[in-house]
C-alpha cells in the first residue's frame, strides 16, 4: 500500500512512537544518507533477532505480458549476491543458526524478512542487505526458479479462495492493474516472452534496477543490543543500497466502473457448499484510520449477538457464518475458514480504492433464499443509516481496542517486524506500531459517508455453489473458474428488501465482557513449573501463576476424558456434533466475550472433548460458568441438529479436495495412530445419524468422565481451585449427577503403531481429487520413544539436514514448491518426515530421490568438521532455550506435557544438558543405526499419493515393492497386525 499519511522529519524522537504501556522495548526512527527509512528496536530480553524490508513495489508494477515478474524477482533475490556468491548460502546460514526466512509479494509491496539466533544476527543482516545491494541473478537459477513459481501456482489452482479473488479482479477495468494476474507461471514468465523474443532474465534485472531504490524501502531491525550499536551496524550494512529517487508508483482511480457494479455473478467452486460475497467499492478508510469507519460498520454488520443479521439468518436456518469488513475477499474467506495462508494481493486495497465485503456461508436452505438474504442485508444497512451513528458503540470499540493494544502479548520478532515494516509505508511515525488498531476520534460524518456507499447502486454480488455446475457460460482465464454474470437493478434489490421475511433486526446491547479490572494479582508462590494443586476422583488441577509476562490475562484448559467418544466412527461423529452444537448454542452470548478480548473454544480431543478460555481474566469466570451450564443443560434442538449435520457432511465431503501432501500426511497418521477411523467411514456414519441418536448418546458420553485441568496466568490459587470445584459441583455433585468418575480401567491411553525394525513399508493411493494433477510423498522414518538424549540427536540431525533437503530437492532438482523435512512426535514416538508435493514427478521417483539425498547426507555427516558440528549444537541449544513470549505459548508447552502424561516440565533443561554432552561420533552412530538407507534399526514408511498426471505410474511402482519391502493394502488391517508402543501415560492417570 503506497504513500505515507503525513510527513515526519528525519530526526523523529523516541517519544513520537506510540507504544503499549506494558512494552519495555526501545524504538528509534532513523533515515540513512541514501534515504532508507529504518525503525530500530532494542529488546535485551529477546532470544531471536529479526529484520524485515518492505519495498513499495508489487505485482501492480508488472510489465505488460510479464505477469508475475515482481513475484519472480522476490524468489530470485534469495539465491546469491556478489558478496556471498554461493547459491542458497543465505538460506543455509539462516537455517543452520536457528532461524527462518520468507517473503511475499502483494499488489503494491514486496516484503522480505528473517529471524535468527541472536549471536548470528550481524552476519545474517549483512547477507540480507546484499539482496538490495548487488544480488546475482544467474542465468542458471532463472529457469529453475521459474519452475518453482509455476509449481507454487499449480498448488493454488484448485483453491477456492484464490479462484474467487482472481475472478473479482477479472471483472474489473482491464486498464487497471487490479485486473492483472499477480502470481505468474511458466506461461507468463517463459513461454509467451520467449515466443516474442523477450529474455525474462534481462527484464528481471531491468525491473530490479528501475524499481528497487532505497528511498521507497522501509526497514525494521529487531535486535538484542542497545539502539546505538544497532544503528551503527545498520548504517554500515545498508548504506550502499542505491537511491535513484524513485517515486512510489500510484494507480489512481477505482478498478470498477459502473459496468462492473450492480452485477450478480454465479460461480462454480471446487469444494462442496454455498456462499455469498457482497462487495461494495468504497473510499479507503485509511484516510480516516483514527475514526475507523469500517471497523465500526464491520462490527455492527458482522455482529453475532441476539438481534443481529447473522442471528436472524441462523434462526431461519440459512447461514452458518458471516464476516463483514473492509479489505480483501481473501481476508473475509480466511475469517470464515474458507482460506488459509498469505499470498500476493491479500491486501486488495490501496490509498485510491477499497472494498467493503460481507461474506456469508449458506446452508442448502439459505442457497434457496439468496434473494431474501440480500434483502435482509440491505434492510439491516438501512436500519443503521436510519438509527444514526452511536457514540456509545464507538466508545466501546475504542475501549476494547485500547485494552487490547496496551496489554498486547508479545509475538515472535519475525511477525512483529513484518507488521511494522508494512505499516511504515502507510502511517505517520507516531502510529507505526499501532496502525489502524486504536480508533480514537469519533466522527459520525465519516462513518455515515461509508454507510452511504453501501448502496444497491454500488454493489457486486458473488454467489458460489456447486448447484451452478453446467449452468454457466464464462470461464476466468487464469484459474479456469466457471461463472456467469447478470446485471441487477436497484429496483430488483428494492423488491428483495420488501419481500424478505419480517425479522426483528436490532442494534447490539452494551458489552458486559469489557474488562474494567486490569490489575495484577500479588503472587506469593513463584513456581517455575506447574504444580498439581488439587485432585479428586473427578478431576485433576495443574496450576501455574504468571511470573513472567505480567499481563491481566489467564489461560484455562479443561480436557473432558470420555472413553465412549473414540470407540467407533459413530461415536466420533456424535461427539463431534455434540461439540459443534455446544459452540452453536453459546455463540450469541460468547460473541460479546470474543469481541472484548476473551476467546474460547470447545473442540474434540484425543479421548473426548476439551474447552479452552484465554484472554483478560477479569470476566473469564462468568464465561466459564456459562459454558459449563450449557454442557449440564444440553439438549438437542432438531432444527440446529440438521444444520450442523449438513455443515459437517460438507466438511467431510471436502476432505477429498485437500492438497495431496495433506492427504499423504493424513494416511501416515492413520497408519500410526490407534483408535482413529478413516474419514470415509465417519462420513458414512454421519449420513445415518439423526437428532434422536445424539439425544441418546450425550448422556452416555458424559456419564463417565474425568476432567484434566490446567489454569495459568493472572489467577490466584484459590480462584483456580474454585473454578474446578464449580465444574465438579455442576456436573458431578448434583442430586442426579450428569457425570460419574471413570473406573480405573477406563483411563484411555494413546498408543502408536511400532514399525518393524529393518523394514520399509509402502502405501500407494490415488489422490482423492481427480482434477488435481499434483502428487505427494511422505517419507517417514520412525526412530524412538521419548528419551532426552535420543530426542536431541534426532533434532540435531534434522537441523543439519533441513536446508540440504530443501536446497537439493526444491532448488536444484525442482521437484516441487512444497518441500520440507520436519521432526514428528506421535504421542511420544519420535521420527522425521520428508514431505514433497510435485506436479513434475510421481511419488515413486521422488521416493528414490529422498533415498539418494540420504546417501548425500551420510557423506555430509561423515565429513562434518568439529567446528561445524559445534556450531549446529550451539544453534540448537539457542533455539531450545528461546523463552516463551506470551502466556499462550508457555501454557501450550506445559499442557503438551500434561496431555501426553510425561510431566517432564523441565524437558528443555534436560535436552539442552544432553546436547552439551553430545559428541560428533554419537550423532553419526545414531544416523548409521536409525536413519541412513541401510541402517540396521531403520523403520520407514513411504506414503505415495498419485495425482492425475502420474496415475499410470502407480501400478508399476506397486510391482517394485518386493521382499523385504512390504506393501500396506489396508491401513486399519495393517495397524491391527502390528505391535503398539507402550503408552507414556502408563498408569499415571490412575494414581488419584
Amino acid at each position: 500500500m503506497a504513500m505515507v499519511v503525513g510527513i515526519e522529519n528525519a530526526g523523529a524522537t523516541v517519544d513520537e512512537i506510540l507504544k503499549p504501556r506494558t512494552d519495555k522495548r526501545e524504538y528509534r526512527r532513523i533515515v540513512l544518507k541514501n534515504s532508507l527509512q529504518v525503525l530500530l528496536i532494542s529488546d535485551p530480553e529477546t532470544d531471536k533477532c529479526a529484520a524485515s524490508m518492505n519495498v513499495s513495489i508489487g505485482s501492480f508494477s508488472n510489465p505488460e505480458g510479464l505477469e508475475g515478474l515482481a513475484h519472480f524477482l522476490e524468489h530470485m533475490l534469495f539465491y546469491a549476491s556478489e558478496k556471498y556468491p554461493v547459491e542458497d548460502s543465505y538460506s543455509k546460514y539462516i537455517t543452520e543458526h536457528g532461524g527462518s526466512t520468507n517473503a511475499y509479494t502483494a499488489s503494491e509491496d514486496t516484503n522480505y524478512h528473517f529471524d535468527i539466533n541472536t549471536d548470528s544476527f550481524d552476519e545474517a543482516l549483512d547477507r540480507f542487505a546484499q539482496f538490495f545491494i548487488k544480488p546475482l541473478m544467474s542465468a542458471d537459477a532463472t529457469m529453475r526458479e521459474i519452475k518453482a513459481v509455476d509449481s507454487e501456482n499449480k498448488k493454488n489452482l484448485l483453491t477456492d479462495s484464490r479462484r474467487m479473488s482472481q475472478l473479482q479482479k477479472h471483472l474489473s477495468r482491464e486498464d487497471h492493474p487490479y485486473h492483472k494476474f499477480g502470481t505468474g507461471n511458466m506461461e507468463t514468465l517463459q513461454v509467451r516472452p520467449k515466443a516474442k523474443g523477450i529474455d525474462t532474465r534481462s527484464e528481471l534485472i531491468k525491473f530490479y534496477d528501475e524499481y528497487y531504490s532505497a528511498n521507497i524501502m522501509n526497514l525494521v531491525v529487531y535486535g538484542k543490543e542497545n539502539l546505538d550499536k544497532t544503528q551503527c551496524l545498520v548504517e554500515e550494512l545498508f548504506k550502499e543500497i542505491r537511491n535513484t529517487n524513485k517515486g512510489i508508483p500510484r494507480f489512481p482511480g477505482q478498478p470498477c466502473t459502473p459496468d462492473h457494479l450492480q452485477v450478480l455473478v454465479k460461480v462454480v467452486p471446487i469444494k462442496q457448499g454455498h456462499g455469498l460475497s457482497v462487495s461494495w467499492a468504497i473510499t479507503p478508510s485509511i484516510h480516516h484510520y483514527e475514526e475507523a469507519p469500517c471497523s465500526y460498520l464491520g462490527d455492527l454488520i458482522g455482529h453475532e449477538g441476539e438481534g443481529s443479521l447473522f442471528h436472524a439468518l441462523k434462526i431461519l436456518g440459512w447461514a452458518t457464518g458471516l464476516y463483514a469488513g473492509e479489505g480483501s475477499l481473501f481476508h473475509a474467506l480466511k475469517i470464515l475458514g474458507w482460506a488459509t495462508g498469505l499470498y500476493a494481493g491479500e491486501g486488495d486495497w490501496t490509498m485510491d480504492y477499497s472494498f467493503f465485503n460481507v461474506s456469508i456461508s449458506l446452508t442448502d436452505a439459505g442457497h434457496e433464499h439468496m434473494q431474501d438474504i440480500i434483502g435482509l442485508l440491505f434492510r439491516h444497512i438501512k436500519l443503521l443509516q436510519k438509527s444514526g451513528v452511536s457514540q456509545w458503540i464507538f466508545d466501546e470499540l475504542s475501549a476494547i481496542s485500547e485494552a487490547q493494544f496496551h496489554y498486547k502479548s508479545k509475538i515472535d520478532p519475525i511477525s512483529y517486524v513484518v507488521d511494522i515494516s508494512s505499516n511504515m509505508t502507510i502511517y505517520p511515525t507516531k502510529h507505526w506500531l499501532v496502525g489502524s488498531s486504536l480508533p480514537s476520534k469519533f466522527n459520525p460524518a465519516t462513518i455515515q459517508n461509508v454507510l452511504n456507499e453501501l448502496s444497491p447502486s454500488n454493489v457486486r454480488i458473488f454467489w458460489k455453489s456447486n448447484n451452478f455446475e453446467g449452468q454457466t457460460d464464462k470461464v476466468e482465464p487464469w484459474y479456469n473458474t466457471a461463472y456467469s454474470l447478470e446485471k441487477i437493478t436497484i429496483s430488483t434489490i428494492q423488491e428483495w428488501m420488501e419481500s424478505a421475511p419480517d425479522v426483528n433486526l436490532l442494534l447490539p446491547t452494551p458489552n458486559v465482557f469489557i474488562p474494567t479490572d486490569l490489575s495484577l494479582k500479588d503472587v506469593k508462590d513463584k513456581d517455575i513449573f506447574p504444580v498439581l494443586l488439587r485432585k479428586t476422583s473427578f478431576s485433576r488441577l495443574w496450576y501455574k501463576p504468571d511470573t513472567k509476562f505480567f499481563k491481566p490475562k489467564a489461560y484455562v484448559k479443561m480436557d473432558f476424558n470420555c472413553p465412549l467418544s473414540v470407540t467407533s466412527p459413530d461415536a466420533v461423529v456424535l461427539s463431534n456434533i455434540f461439540v459443534w452444537l455446544l459452540v452453536d448454542y453459546l455463540n450469541e452470548y460468547g460473541y460479546y466475550a470474543r469481541n472484548a478480548g476473551l476467546s474460547y473454544g470447545v473442540n474434540l480431543s484425543e479421548n473426548g472433548f476439551k474447552l479452552y478460555l484465554v484472554g483478560f481474566n477479569h470476566k473469564l469466570r462468568i464465561l466459564l460458568e456459562a459454558i459449563i451450564q450449557k454442557i449440564a443443560k444440553f439438549e438437542v434442538k432438531p432444527d440446529r441438529f440438521s444444520v450442523i449435520k449438513e455443515t459437517m457432511t460438507k466438511a467431510y465431503q471436502n476432505c477429498k479436495f485437500r492438497q495431496p501432501h495433506q492427504q499423504a500426511t493424513n494416511y501416515c497418521s492413520m497408519v500410526l495412530q490407534d483408535n482413529t477411523w478413516p474419514w470415509t467411514e465417519e462420513l458414512d456414519a454421519l449420513s445415518h445419524l439423526e437428532a434422536e441418536d445424539l439425544a441418546n448418546f450425550v448422556p452416555m458420553l458424559l456419564s463417565r468422565t474425568f476432567v484434566e485441568c490446567y489454569i495459568a496466568g493472572n489467577v490466584e490459587k484459590n480462584e483456580a481451585e474454585s473454578m474446578v470445584k464449580h465444574v465438579e459441583d455442576v456436573l458431578f455433585n448434583d442430586l442426579k449427577p450428569i457425570c460419574r468418575s471413570l473406573f480405573p480401567s477406563q483411563f484411555l491411553t494413546n498408543r502408536v503403531t511400532e514399525l518393524g525394525t529393518g523394514m520399509k513399508y509402502f502405501y500407494h493411493q490415488e489422490g482423492s481429487n481427480p482434477s488435481d494433477e499434483n502428487s505427494a510423498l511422505v517419507h517417514y522414518i520412525q526412530t524412538h520413544q521419548d528419551d532426552f538424549s535420543m530426542n536431541s540427536k534426532l533434532q540435531l540431525f534434522r537441523l543439519i539436514a533441513k536446508q540440504a533437503t530443501f536446497h537439493q530437492l526444491r532448488t536444484v532438482e525442482q521437484l516441487g514448491y512444497i518441500t520440507s523435512l520436519s521432526s514428528s512426535n506421535y504421542s511420544g514416538v519420535y521420527g522425521v518426515k520428508f514431505i514433497i508435493q510435485s506436479s513434475v514427478k510421481g511419488p515413486g521417483h521422488i521416493d528414490s530421490r529422498v533415498e539418494s539425498l540420504l546417501k548425500d547426507l551420510e557423506s555430509k555427516l561423515y565429513k562434518i568438521s568439529d567446528e561445524e558440528f559445534k556450531s549446529n549444537v550451539t544453534a540448537l541449544i539457542d533455539m531450545k532455550l528461546e523463552k516463551h513470549k506470551n502466556l499462550s505459548e508457555e501454557s501450550w508447552f506445559y499442557w503438551g506435557e500434561i496431555q501426553s502424561g510425561t510431566f517432564k516440565f523441565n524437558r528443555i533443561d534436560e535436552e539442552v544438558a544432553a546436547l552439551r554432552e553430545l559428541k560428533k561420533e554419537e550423532l553419526i552412530d545414531f544416523f548409521d543405526e536409525y536413519i541412513k538407507v541401510d541402517a540396521p534399526k531403520k523403520k520407514s514408511l513411504s506414503i505415495c499419493v498419485y495425482g492425475s498426471k502420474h496415475l499410470e505410474e502407480m501400478v508399476s511402482d506397486k510391482d517394485k515393492v518386493v521382499s523385504p519391502f512390504i506393501e500396506i493394502e489396508d491401513i486399519v488391517g495393517f495397524r491391527k497386525s502390528q505391535p503398539l508402543y507402550g503408552s507414556l501415560k502408563g498408569s499415571s492417570q490412575l494414581k488419584l
